[in-house]
């Protein structure tokens, strides 16, 4: 169980300013996040126990949404109660959620003046960085033959039918096969009795989820509406269905926020490479896309409205999970369709890597060049991405 000294006392300003700095210097993504989150709140600080944080990175792993973002607010819940996890939330994501707004105040006034090339040079970037991801994500998600089956047949059903209602399928058909297709023994737990001391009741917990599934439906009634309603039911949308990593993020938001014509392709892209030399979570890219898109709110109101609700679904899926998560943790057949998830999800991600990002990425040979340097930069030479991905910019500025 976690250590008596963890957080009864604690209070939410000090989470927020303990999160603060985790926001501005977190670089490299959400497996990096994890590794300061370890050194800065088990290490450090001793807010939790070893046995606790693995618990809460074992819960944030079987839920959809942004899984370090979900383990910063439970030990900001643990440490100082609900205001601590919210403060958790915001400390974390507000370094990289202003930047990115501020990229998008700024992208229609470089265009002009510094032309297009950087943005080539942007897109060129995303596809390493994806690509990368992608190797990554199959290596752990798909290590067997069923796994890679499922992931092979996601990627060609969405390549064929490319709606939002394909992902949605997509993860559903993984969800039925894992538990006839997967092996028990690639999902078996640590055995270990679960450790995290939460507040929150079972009768929150149900409430929570039902909140969760009542905003999803609505969230599909209100896509259409070209409102803030509407930009908050896309971004929900989008963030009830990540599981597997924030890059998986990439594919739900180019189907719900390019394909309707919210934000072209190519501002789309260059925020998304942009987004990957910032701290803190890639789900900050959403405040860029809605201070982009053309609503009733302005870019400021639409960067709030897109940054909220994207990670609305992932918190209360948290709320609703932690007081159940033990059951969960030990059920053989949950977790196998969790393995059939992941897999779909690699499936989603391999073709989002073809359209968009390799056919707007990859449009000339000299975005073929700097794609290849910024992914042997990135998986040999093992630079940090913010240094890649501003060479890249620099590169296409001169080069393309």
């Amino acid at each position: 169980m976690r250590d008596e000294a963890a957080a009864r006392d604690g209070n939410p300003l000090e989470v927020f300013f303990v999160f603060l700095i985790r926001g501005l210097t977190s670089f490299g993504g959400p497996v990096a996040h994890l590794g300061y989150y370890r050194e800065a709140f088990v290490d450090s600080r001793k807010w939790l126990s070893d046995a606790a944080y693995a618990d809460l990175i074992a819960l944030c792993q079987f839920l959809p949404g942004p899984a370090s973002s979900q383990v910063g607010m439970a030990i900001g819940l643990m440490r100082a109660g609900y205001a601590g996890m919210l403060a958790a939330f915001i400390g974390f994501t507000l370094p990289s959620a202003v930047l990115m707004y501020g990229f998008a105040e700024a992208y229609g006034y470089l265009s002009p003046v510094l032309g297009s090339g950087w943005i080539s040079g942007l897109k060129a970037a995303a596809v390493a960085v994806v690509a990368l991801a992608l190797i990554g994500m199959a290596k752990s998600l798909t290590p067997d033959l069923p796994r890679i089956a499922i992931a092979v047949v996601g990627a060609a059903l969405v390549l064929a039918f490319p709606t939002p209602w394909t992902q949605l399928g997509v993860i559903a058909l993984g969800a039925i096969a894992g538990p006839f297709l997967v092996q028990h023994a690639a999902v078996e737990g640590r055995g270990a009795e679960a450790a995290i001391d939460t507040p929150v009741t079972r009768r929150l917990g149900v409430a929570a989820f039902a909140l969760f599934l009542a905003l999803l439906f609505a969230a599909f009634a209100l896509r259409g509406d070209g409102g803030g309603l509407g930009l908050a039911a896309h971004f929900y949308h989008a963030g009830s269905l990540v599981f597997g990593g924030g890059h998986v993020v990439l594919p739900l938001l180019e189907t719900e926020i390019v394909d309707p014509g919210l934000v072209g392709r190519d501002a789309f892209l260059a925020g998304y490479g942009a987004a990957q030399a910032l701290p803190g979570p890639l789900f900050a890219f959403s405040a860029y896309l809605g201070a982009l898109a053309p609503t009733s709110l302005g870019s400021l109101g639409g960067a709030f409205v897109a940054l909220a609700a994207i990670f609305l679904p992932g918190a209360l899926l948290l709320l609703a999970a932690l007081p159940f998560w033990r059951e969960l943790q030990h059920a053989p057949r949950a977790r196998k369709a969790l393995a059939g998830v992941n897999a779909a999800v690699v499936g989603i991600l391999a073709a989002a890597l073809w359209d968009p990002v390799i056919t707007s990425g990859i449009t000339s040979a000299g975005a073929a060049v700097i794609a290849l340097a910024a992914f042997a930069a990135l998986r040999f030479a093992r630079l940090p991405a913010w240094a890649v991905v501003a060479c890249a910019a620099a590169l296409g500025y001169v080069l393309l």
